[in-house]
């Protein structure tokens, strides 16, 4: 919320999930990620949105918007108002995450005209369903579970018509990382299965073997946050191979670093003139401990 009313992105929509935020942070959080207090913990800023918001559409692009998102872990995410605004919606957009969350989230659209109203313009059919733990329209669902039950994960996100057959994108921004390493190979597996055709994003920590690494999961345990599943963000092959070992074709992975350096210089440059940068190294640091990881499975050669 901070960096969009800055100027580093647009989203006229994250105002109405999150409340301004009280407290000002470091320029090189907000053009990073970091994941720790101290270095503190920040939700993902601009490198992220546009080097995820890049593979998505192209995602859309190549599929021509006939296709379905599966956004794990969704949170507050406004990614379904935006691709809607851009006229880039897919067949059908999914969002998954706990039941606790999910009921918020509900709550501030049914509360927020400028959030139903989208909804009910992209709906046909029957009458949108809604209960305090579920939303399901034709172009758009919220479904409450725990992604470490792929089973259950599965006949929730069927009973909201998934179709298995569509070409699929699932979407983690910083959710795999919070499960151990088998419940994350379950649902990468079931992914890998289910859909012929799919594709995989993965934002999340990487090189956390490192003593720059090692800080961060020190200072998140001394805050009772664990990352049950640190040891798959060792490195970049780390992360490829995970998800190569679990059902999919081919991987890639790059840092955040390099993702900054493939971003549009001429905006690259207006955002940096946003803020004085002055700890550049350190910035340089935090880039280098994030990365986006995608994957495919493509048996229609798409």
């Amino acid at each position: 919320r901070f960096a969009v009313s800055v100027g580093y992105w647009k989203d006229p929509y994250i105002q109405y999930f999150v409340r301004q935020a009280k407290e000002r942070k470091a320029p090189e959080i907000n053009r990073g990620d970091n994941d720790c207090l101290g270095f503190v913990c920040v939700a993902g800023y601009y490198a992220r949105v546009h080097g995820v918001s890049y593979l998505i559409k192209a995602f859309l692009e190549k599929t021509e918007c006939n296709c379905q998102i599966v956004n794990l872990g969704a949170g507050m995410d406004t990614l379904f108002w935006r691709l809607k605004d851009e006229n880039l919606l897919p067949r059908k957009y999914f969002e998954v995450d706990f039941p606790m969350i999910v009921a918020r989230k509900i709550h501030n659209i049914k509360s927020k005209p400028p959030l139903s109203k989208p909804i009910m313009e992209s709906h046909s059919g029957d009458s949108l369903l809604i209960d305090s733990h579920s939303l399901d329209s034709s172009r758009y669902s919220i479904v409450g579970a725990d992604l470490r039950f792929s089973s259950d994960l599965e006949e929730k996100l069927k009973k909201h018509s998934l179709d298995t057959h569509l070409p699929t994108l699932l979407v983690a921004e910083c959710v795999l990382v919070y499960m151990t390493p088998q419940q994350s190979a379950n649902l990468l597996k079931w992914a890998a299965s289910t859909f012929p055709v799919a594709m995989v994003i993965n934002y999340e920590q990487v090189n956390m073997r490192d003593r720059f690494g090692q800080i961060m999961v020190e200072n998140l345990q001394r805050r009772q946050c664990n990352l049950a599943g640190v040891e798959l963000c060792s490195s970049l092959d780390s992360q490829r191979e995970r998800l190569l070992v679990n059902g999919w074709d081919s991987a890639r992975a790059v840092d955040m670093m390099k993702v900054y350096s493939f971003l549009p210089q001429a905006d690259v440059k207006r955002i940096e003139a946003l803020e004085f940068l002055d700890e550049k190294e350190l910035f340089e640091q935090l880039m280098q401990h994030y990365c986006i990881c995608w994957a495919s499975k493509d048996s229609s050669n798409l």
